[in-house]
């Protein structure tokens, strides 16, 4: 049996198209009109608080939940329609890992990839290299069951890209990953891009979209309340922000004072470190304000200028902190467990 591969499309083609995806579980609708659009060879994320709708959404695109409105295409092909051919253009990796923990990391890869199509040879290769880039080559012949989490995740995404099909759906990649394996993580992604792959990703990490996301939608209470590129939505929220910190402190409130006639903006000192931050509309007029502190003899310790950042966002448009939302339990769904059913 030869292994299964859809047909890649050019970078110019949308690889995914939804139109009024709705979703109701009982009285509550979790997903409500959503619309998205992710053009092939981008990296798009989903953000949002738990139970926002965001994998209730990923369910219907991957073939595993099917609409109760509205339509998806996968390549241009019907999610309803034709699911067969568009579980041949995916990949899916849900928040756990979907492995047997009765055998080893390289067993569990080489099953996966005989259920593939792959042979014996190519299987066993497949396994070594995949081991091999998620650092997992000295753990490959322990048992699953003396795996740590961050360990379990990493070969679940390797598990997922034995193919490396055109699409990739990524639930939350790197929960339970310490920093450096999560940057390790962040790599292997962009690589899966330039490779040729299309990712679709949700996650609880402001930084883990701000980094690797080309753009981002954000969902809340089953609708699509912001749709753009980072810049676009911190935008959204804000001019960027003028940092200073006084050399004196005996200066600050006339330093404030100034910088409030200048910039036309109201200023406030924070508690920590008593610097002063002011909204920045107009970048010409920081040239005015540093003649002004000259003419006063105020000396400046510290400036600098920050655009909003994507926390404030998410606060602006759910009416909560993505931090708060982060230690509040995950959307958590096994991926082999809804295949099989």
């Amino acid at each position: 049996m030869k292994p299964i591969h859809g047909t890649i499309p050019d970078n110019g083609d949308w690889a995914v198209e939804a139109r009024g995806l709705i979703k109701t579980f009982g009285d509550h609708r979790a997903v409500d009109g959503v619309n998205l659009n992710v053009r092939a060879g981008t990296i798009y994320g989903l953000l949002g608080p738990n139970g926002a709708g965001k994998t209730t959404t990923i369910r219907m695109l991957a073939t595993l939940l099917r609409p109760d409105a509205g339509s998806a295409r996968i390549f241009g092909h019907d999610v309803a329609k034709v699911s067969q051919i568009v579980r041949q253009l995916i990949g899916v990796t849900g928040q756990y890992a979907s492995v047997d923990e009765s055998l080893s990391a390289t067993e569990n890869l080489i099953i996966f990839s005989r259920l593939l199509g792959l042979g014996r040879a190519d299987s066993k290769r497949k396994a070594m290299e995949l081991l091999e880039e998620f650092g997992l080559t000295e753990a490959a012949h322990r048992p699953l069951k003396n795996f740590s989490g961050g360990m379990r995740r990493r070969l679940d995404l390797a598990a997922s890209l034995i193919a490396q099909p055109p699409l990739i759906f990524l639930d939350e990649p790197t929960t339970g990953l310490d920093p450096r394996t999560r940057n390790q993580m962040w790599d292997t992604i962009r690589r899966l891009v330039q490779t040729g792959s299309t990712v679709l990703l949700t996650t609880q990490y402001l930084q883990e979209a701000d980094e690797l996301a080309d753009r981002i939608a954000v969902i809340d209470r089953g609708i699509v309340v912001a749709e753009g590129t980072v810049d676009e939505l911190k935008s959204s929220v804000g001019s960027s922000s003028l940092h200073l910190r006084i050399q004196n402190p005996l200066n600050l409130e006339a330093a404030r004072h100034i910088v409030e006639k200048v910039l036309q903006a109201k200023a406030n000192v924070s508690s920590e470190g008593g610097k002063i931050i002011a909204p920045m509309a107009d970048a010409d007029r920081v040239t005015d304000l540093f003649i002004a502190f000259r003419e006063a003899g105020i000396h400046l310790a510290e400036l600098s200028v920050q655009k909003p950042t994507l926390d404030e966002v998410f606060l602006t448009l759910t009416g909560h902190s993505a931090k708060e939302d982060a230690t509040s339990a995950s959307e958590q769904w096994d991926v082999v467990e809804e295949v099989r059913g």
